[in-house]
This record gives C-alpha cells, structure tokens and sequence, in this order.
C-alpha cells in the first residue's frame, strides 16, 4: 500500500536565474552548432581516411582496377623483323629499335613478380654466398608493401627494373594507365630504396619473337622515355613446378651462347626455385659461364663509341622528358657502377612523393589486417547478441508470462505521476487526459519548466481531476523531475515525459513489481505512436527489437542499464538515496538507473506497461536526439566507472552491466560499419555475389531475430518488410551518430538538451482505451 509522504526530500537546486530571451537562446544554439560542425567534419574524415585506407589497400592487391587479361595469339605485322629476330635487350637510340644480346659464355640472371617477404630474401642469400649479381623486375606495390627487401636488394649490388605496379597486360591498357603503372613504380623504388632505374619489363613477356602489334606501341613509347626493355632468351619455367631437374635442364642455354634467363621470386609458391637455383648456378659456373646484369651485358656488347653515342642519345631524351619524370624537376645522377649503370638517384619531389606512397602503403598494410580482425571481433559480438537476446528474452517471457506468476500482493494504492514539461502544447492535452483514464488511482503533477507556449496554461485549463501544475523557472529536464518528486505525495512515483500517452491500464501494470520490497524501479514498454511515416517505422522496428528485447535480457541478467524517460516508475525512497535525477549528463534516466543498482536496489521490466511517444519526425531531429542519448550514456558510464572494482550489487552491475553495454551500445556499433564498408567493397572489387549472400545472410539473422520480437510484443509484421531498407539507410545513421558522439567524448565537447518538435499526433491505439 502506498501512503502520502512529505514533499522536502530532494533539495532545490541553486537558483540558475531567469529565463534567457529567444534572441539570447537562438545565439546560445548557433554557436552550440558551430562548435559541433568541426566534430562532424572530424567524423567524416576519419571515415574517409578508411575508405582511403582500404583502396589503397585493394589497388596493392589488385583488387580495385586489378585487369587479369593477358593477350595472345595477335599478330606481328607491324613489328620490324630485327626485333622479333633480335637479342632480348631492346632499347631506342636516336629513336630507333635496336636489340642487344648476352655475350656468350654469360648468363644475365632475371627475377620476375618480387619482391616476396618469403622468397625474395632466401633468393638473395643464395646470391651472396655464389658471389652472383641478379636483375629483379619489381611490381610496384610489393615494393610498396616490402621496401626493406628492396634496400637490401639494391644495396648488395643487385640491379631493378619496373614490372609495373599491378601487374596488368599493358597492351589492353591505355596511354595513361600505362604511364600511371610505370610512374608509381618508379615512386615506389625511390621510396624504397631512393633510385629510379631506367630498365622495364612487361608482364606476361617472353622472348622478343612473342611482341605483337598491340604490345609494340608500348614499347616504343617507352623507348622514346630513354627506357630499355628486357625480354628473355631462356625460360626456367619454374612457375609451373616441374621439378628441380627440369628448372635446371630448361634455363641452361645451348652452345654455350649467353642468355637473359627467367626465374621468378615471387607470385607463387617457389620452394623448387629455391632448391634449382644454387644448382644451376655451380652447373653455368663448371662450364665457364660468368654471371652480370643487364647493364652488365651491354657494357660488354657495345664499343666505346657506341655507348658514348648511348649516353649521349639518353641525355636528350632526359632533358626532353624532365616534365614527364616521377615527380618533374631534373633527371637525378646516376647512382650506382656498370652492374647498376640503370640506377639513378632519386632527389626532390621524386623522393618525397615516393616516401609517403612508402609510409601511405604501411599505413594501409597495418589498418587494414586490424581491421579485418576488428570485423570478425564485431561479427561475433553481433551474433553473440542477437543469441543472447533471443534465448534471454524467450526465458524473459515465459517466466513473466506464467498463469502462477506474481510480484506479490497487487499494488493498488494510489502513486504519483510526474509529467515534466517545456513548450509541449502539441501534446500535453492527450497526455493528461490519457492519464486520467487510468484504471489505477493516481495524482498528476505537471511541472512546467518555464515554456513560453502556454503548456501551463492549457494543463490547468482541462479542469482534470488530481492535476497540479507547477511552475519553475527553465531549469532542464532533471531538475524539473526533481522538482516533481519533491511536489509527490506517494512513496511511489511515475515519471513519464509530456509526449507521451499512456493506456488506461499503464500504470496499474507498471507499479505491480514494487510488491517486491527489492525492487527499486521499473521500465515501461515504450511504443513509437508515429509510426506511419517511414522514419517513424524505422524507430518502431528498433524500439521493438533493440530496445525492448535488450530490456528483457538485462532484466534476466539483473542490471538493466536505463530506464526510459517516457515510462518508468521508481520508489521515492530509492531516488532519495540516489541523490535524485542529476544533471551531470545528458542521459539522466541512464545516470539514475545505475544510480539505483548501485545503492543495492533491484530494476525491472514490465511488457505490459505500454506508453506510446512521438519519436522524432525528421532526420535532423532524430540525429539531435540520438546525438544526446548516446553520448549521455557514455557520460554515464564513465561517471560510473568506478562500479568495476565494487562490491556487491554495483559491483554486479560493473562487471556484467557495464561490459554488456559498453560492448553492444558503444563498442559494436562504432566498429559495426566495418561490416557495411567490407561488404560494399566486396560487392564492387572482390565476388558480388559472395558478398551479397553474406549480407543477405546477416539480414537474415536480423529478421528472425526482429519477427521473434514483433510476437512477444505482438505486433503487426508488415513493418519488417521495411527492414532491409532500414539497414541500408536507417541504421547506418545511427552508425554516424554514435561515431559523432565519440570524437565529442574525446575531444572534450558538451552538449545541451535539444528540444524537438512535437505535432501531438500520438494517441493510444484503437482498442486500447
């Protein structure tokens, strides 16, 4: 039975002064704005760096503009003969296609597709301990990715050329993708090892005879950019793996000629190139072979006129190409001696520009593997909850549901019923007379927080019995509660917002748990009432499923972590030993809620109480709204952090409540849009239709999960036909909000309490009263 108490337990407030004029609060909001701008621009950003972060990512891999044709069969019409008849070393002196070959007895050994943290360096010890230089044609972004191989590579004496950047048939490209592939190679080697080399290589080519009419063009463009272009004479074939006997046997040239031989040092599993290569070097070396570079082997084919001719040609085009260099500026100084005479130095922007591509590529290299981990982390915490809250809530129901359930004795004394109120002359008409309905004795006290719309005027001007309006200067929603409860005569108290309607039978289910003496407060069952618009739907599928089913697992679970300000009861016994509402946050229902656990009293949830509120009608008003929630709930957290090392029942709630919160409320739904960015990013580079299955998958769970709600509710399922559009817009929103709310937290901002806009178009159902 609840009896009359006095109205003097929570102390007033200090004075805050009188009520600040439109004008005054119209500025106070434009600056309040103004300082959130650059927290959403930060939030943009950070989301753009990602989206940055992982094309990059996928350009490395192929994935994004990856081209996997490779031409064959075409024909040659248009290349010279002494070129398909020709050595494999093709360069463009005064403009003209010239090839040079190996000399005899001279092996210029070839590595394609590197490097390869894995094979790369064993390659290289191998090198070392023969005393044998090699030529490696490195594919720009695992340069990108491997920038200390190159180092080391470059450094023991070895010579590079450019095999692209992604490794595409070159002869499908057009002239900018073809200068793009080449030029970012070139600012990966100068990242990397701080060179530029003048050599190149095609993807997918083999001896001069293989050029074709397509191939050619690319040739001589790039010959005329002063670039010399290295075929093969012998092919070891190892990407095939015939064995170590056959890579052997099929590089050795015959006749003791010279040749440019192919192995590779990456693009696949190379155990047997390994194990080939030493072999084939002491076999060339019993039978008199000497080992060089590609520099290496022209130095030796040309006379000193012809390579003073060279050098001079070479210096032309440099000068004809400065604009067209890595970077512009002048053409750096060679860098290394006749076994790297391809080297130059890389200065000046070149280098720079090649540095950042360098440090972007590790940035890209390390965020996004931490990523794909933090998705899988985000993956199971969704799952895990959806599971949770599915076996939880169905134990919830049956429990609350049973014909020999009960609180205790019924409740029917009288309560109080607080109504806190600012500028709600839409809508506090319906609420009150909704409340004076009530099948359950109460009193109705309508504080008015200083409204300019006349609120107070129309609540006393219904002529409702057991309604009292008081009046206060604004002073905010909590100290309008508070002001409530000191005005209560009942030891238990209804707070509810002015918004909000309430079924005939509301209260008399919602005070029905207070039987028990433990119990310190209850959460209500709230509705959305516009739900006929299409945001308004998008809410009632959350609030039926997210909140309502969340409700009935931390009831279970014994640390419910906010009570709704649109329907709740609590002990003003209980509030009085919380300290009352506070207006330290923002989410002064969460900040109370855990107040009380804490204070050792018990918080419960009651479906059947029902209250029906106004959500909010646009979007500018939803984010407002939702921006204040969840960044109230993280002050709450953090000034109830320290429940993590209590005893006892906040202790209870600090190390199960809390957890359970910070994870699902803050933790997965900032890390959640991974799943978004990974499935788009899947859908358009990777596998569409892998992609779209995974996420069909995911919506799948989330419908069984939805429509388990709408029965226990028992609500009407055509909404979750709205579902899948909700999670293609709707809740990446919520995503934004959350992620705004964490760079204010962490930038030290404050919010103010938002007002919304009402229409008072809420009412109880049909049916319902």
């Amino acid at each position: 039975m609840t009896t009359p108490t006095t109205p003097t337990a929570i102390p007033s407030p200090p004075a805050r002064g009188r009520r600040r004029g439109p004008a005054r609060i119209g500025r106070a909001a434009s600056r309040a704005a103004a300082l959130q701008r650059p927290r959403v621009l930060l939030a943009l950003l950070l989301l753009l760096a990602l989206t940055c972060v992982m094309l990059l990512d996928g350009y490395l891999r192929a994935e994004v503009g990856g081209d996997e044709r490779v031409r064959t069969g075409a024909s040659a019409s248009d290349v010279p003969d002494d070129v398909l008849d020709g050595g494999p070393i093709l360069t463009f002196p005064g403009g003209q296609a010239t090839t040079v070959s190996v000399p005899d007895k001279t092996i210029v050994l070839t590595f394609d597709d590197g490097p390869d943290p894995t094979w790369t360096p064993q390659v290289l010890d191998i090198l070392d301990e023969y005393d044998v230089p090699g030529t490696f044609f490195l594919v720009g972004s695992m340069i990108s990715r491997h920038p200390g191989i190159v180092r080391d590579l470059v450094e023991q004496g070895n010579e590079v050329g450019v095999h692209t950047f992604t490794h595409v048939d070159l002869s499908y490209q057009s002239e900018a993708r073809v200068t793009r592939e080449i030029e970012q190679t070139q600012l990966a080697l100068a990242g990397a090892a701080g060179i530029t080399t003048t050599l190149f290589r095609a993807p997918y080519s083999s001896e001069t005879n293989a050029i074709d009419d397509y191939s050619w063009p690319v040739y001589q463009n790039l010959g005329e950019d002063g670039y010399t272009s290295v075929f093969i004479d012998t092919d070891s074939d190892d990407w095939k793996r015939p064995g170590v006997s056959k890579i052997v046997e099929w590089a050795t040239p015959e006749d003791d000629e010279g040749a440019s031989v192919l192995f590779h040092d990456a693009g696949g599993e190379r155990s047997q190139t390994i194990a080939a290569l030493p072999k084939y070097i002491e076999k060339m070396k019993a039978k008199g072979y000497t080992f060089t570079t590609v520099s290496g082997a022209m130095a030796d084919q040309q006379s000193p006129q012809q390579e003073a001719d060279q050098q001079s040609q070479q210096q032309q085009q440099q000068q004809q190409q400065e604009s067209q260099q890595p970077g512009g500026g002048r053409q750096p100084e060679q860098s290394g001696g006749g076994l790297q005479a391809a080297h130059h130095k890389a200065t000046g922007a070149t280098l720079y520009e090649g540095k950042a591509l360098v440090a972007a590529v590790a940035v890209a290299e390390w965020t996004v593997p931490a990523l794909s981990v933090g998705l899988v982390i985000v993956g199971v915490a969704v799952m895990g909850r959806f599971a949770m809250m599915l076996v939880l809530a169905r134990r919830h129901h049956r429990q609350r549901n049973r014909r020999r359930f009960s609180w205790g004795p019924p409740v029917t004394g009288p309560v109080s019923v607080v109504v806190p109120a600012y500028n709600e002359k839409e809508c506090i008409e319906a609420t009150l007379r909704s409340l004076a309905r009530s099948t359950h004795p109460v009193e109705i006290i309508v504080v008015d927080d200083g409204s300019t719309d006349g609120t107070a005027e129309i609540a006393e001007s219904l002529g409702l019995p057991g309604v009292r309006v008081v009046r206060q200067a604004n002073a905010g929603k909590p100290a309008a509660l508070n002001n409530g409860v000191r005005h209560a005569r009942y030891d238990i108290v209804v707070m509810m917002d002015g918004d909000t309607v309430f079924e005939p039978d509301t209260v008399r289910h919602l005070v029905q748990p207070f039987a028990d003496p433990a119990v310190g407060a209850v959460a209500g069952n709230a509705k959305v009432g516009n739900r006929r618009t299409l945001i308004g739907a998008w809410q009632h599928i959350e609030y039926v499923m997210g909140f309502n089913l969340d409700r009935r697992m931390y009831d279970l679970l014994r640390c419910m972590p906010t009570i709704p300000g649109a329907i709740g009861a609590f002990r003003r016994e209980a509030v009085l030993q919380a300290g009352g509402m506070s207006d330290d946050t923002l989410a002064e229902d969460t900040d109370i809620t855990i107040a009380l656990h804490r204070a050792g009293w018990r918080v419960v949830y009651e479906e059947h109480a029902r209250a029906w509120t106004e959500a909010p009608g646009s979007l500018g008003q939803l984010w407002s709204q939702r921006y204040r929630w969840s960044y109230g709930t993280m002050q709450a957290l953090w000034k109830h952090r320290r429940s993590l090392t209590d005893k006892g029942p906040s202790g209870r709630f600090g190390r199960v409540g809390m957890p359970l919160v910070v994870l699902f409320q803050v933790v997965t739904p900032v890390f959640a849009p991974l799943i978004d960015v990974f499935t788009v990013y899947s859908m358009v580079f990777v596998d569409f239709r892998a992609a779209l299955l995974a996420w069909l998958a995911v919506l799948g769970v989330q419908l069984v999960c939805a429509a388990y709600a709408f029965r226990l509710d028992r609500e009407k399922y055509r909404y979750l036909l709205m579902m899948p559009l909700q999670q293609l817009a709707y809740r990446q929103m919520m995503y934004l909000v959350l992620i705004h709310s964490c760079v204010t937290a962490l930038t030290g901002g404050r919010l103010r309490w938002q007002k919304l806009k009402r229409t008072g178009e809420v009412g109880t159902p049909a049916g319902n009263g």
